[in-house]
């Protein structure tokens, strides 16, 4: 995972980073179940590269299901990988399941 992807270990953790970014957050949601693990690990490369690629425009959270429950549940993830992009905490664009780096720039583009 990039340097510049963060990974709360906790909700509290998750909400410190949407206060304190200052500039949108792309939040990734992964499972740690068998049938998640694999496609969440073949985002991690797609993430970090989209981190780093928005630096300075763009925070990126990867964040575990099971250790954010509070922020699954207020965002309605029900599955994994997921991908949010928040603006001032509010879900302003949304994606499931594997994505291209352009399919992430695109939802991206569209709000940013």
């Amino acid at each position: 995972m990039a340097k510049r992807v963060h990974q709360p270990r906790e909700d509290a953790e998750f909400d410190f980073i949407l206060r304190m970014s200052g500039v949108p957050v792309l939040a990734y949601f992964i499972g740690t179940w068998p049938k998640a693990i694999e496609a969440c690990r073949a985002m991690d490369l797609v993430v970090g590269g989209i981190a780093d690629e928005y630096a300075g425009r763009l925070t990126a959270v990867r964040a575990d299901i099971t250790r954010c429950p509070a922020a699954t549940g207020r965002y309605g993830i029900t599955g994994a990988p997921s991908y949010l992009l928040l603006k001032e905490g509010e879900a302003v664009a949304h994606g499931t399941g594997i994505m291209t780096t352009t399919e992430i720039r695109e939802l991206l583009t569209a709000h940013l």
